[in-house]
């Protein structure tokens, strides 16, 4: 098997063999509507199938695995949102990384933009450690939950449009459970940007009636939560100096003066 089957210890593991698997799109939007906790929703969402052309890329990059995590076992399933069970901040990303989350089991964990994340996070106080590196390594979120907008780590980092629509319902559901103390969503990226607006828009949230192009900083407040643009901290950005770690703690910065 080129994947940690649900139930087998993996730390942080929320699924069991029992829990209830999404096939297709609908599969999705009826599980993710029904989930009445955060748990049975990152349950559902870590053994979901319903791309058939995500699930194949995931598994295969588990079983086939880069030289250096050669003698790993990788996650190879959906990677749910973790973090507060009771956020003021939400981070929405893009996917998991292959060799990261779709390793590691938890989103940014293991790869170069999350090194970058996680410091950021450290450095801001809505984080415990300033790295993380597996799951179970004692990396804690502090008022924060991250999560992304697709499950499943795409080929190319790019899932298809009919990917993002199929994945979104986890993403409503998630801001719909989180939505009482939620006052921050930062959106890492213009992929995280865009996805978020249908996203609030289902979770009930009233937009504004033109939609503010994606940047650095961008501000957009809706109703009682403000949604913070991020340039997202890929090795593309980060290495060329268009996010730099300063850039980076000033948003988050900022989003922890918002949340209290």
């Amino acid at each position: 098997m080129s994947f940690v089957p649900p139930g087998s210890g993996w730390p942080g593991d929320p699924a069991t063999a029992d829990t209830p698997v999404a096939q297709d799109p609908a599969d999705v939007r009826r599980l993710a509507a029904t989930s009445s906790t955060l748990a049975e929703l990152t349950a559902r969402q870590s053994v979901c199938r319903a791309c058939p052309r995500l699930v194949a890329w995931r598994e295969e990059v588990a079983e086939v695995r880069r030289r250096a995590f050669a003698d790993e076992t990788y996650w190879g399933r959906p990677v749910p949102g973790w973090g507060d069970e009771e956020p003021r901040v939400l981070i929405v990303g893009l996917a998991p990384a292959a060799h990261g989350g779709n390793r590691t089991g938890r989103i940014f964990t293991g790869d170069r933009s999350g090194d970058w994340l996680f410091a950021s996070l450290y450095r801001s106080g809505l984080a415990v450690q300033e790295t993380s590196t597996h799951a179970g390594d004692g990396q804690k979120l502090v008022g924060a939950r991250v999560a992304a907008a697709v499950r499943c780590a795409p080929p190319a980092n790019k899932p298809t449009p009919e990917e993002r629509d199929a994945c979104r319902p986890w993403l409503e559901r998630e801001i719909e459970l989180v939505r009482p103390g939620l006052r921050v969503i930062v959106a890492l990226g213009g992929f995280a940007w865009q996805a978020a607006w249908p996203a609030l828009k289902a979770a009930g949230f009233d937009l504004p009636r033109s939609r503010p192009a994606f940047g650095h900083g961008v501000e957009v407040v809706i109703g009682d939560v403000t949604l913070l643009g991020c340039y997202h901290p890929s090795q593309q950005n980060t290495f060329t100096g268009r996010v730099t770690a300063e850039m980076l703690d000033q948003v988050f910065a900022r989003a922890r003066e918002m949340a209290v």
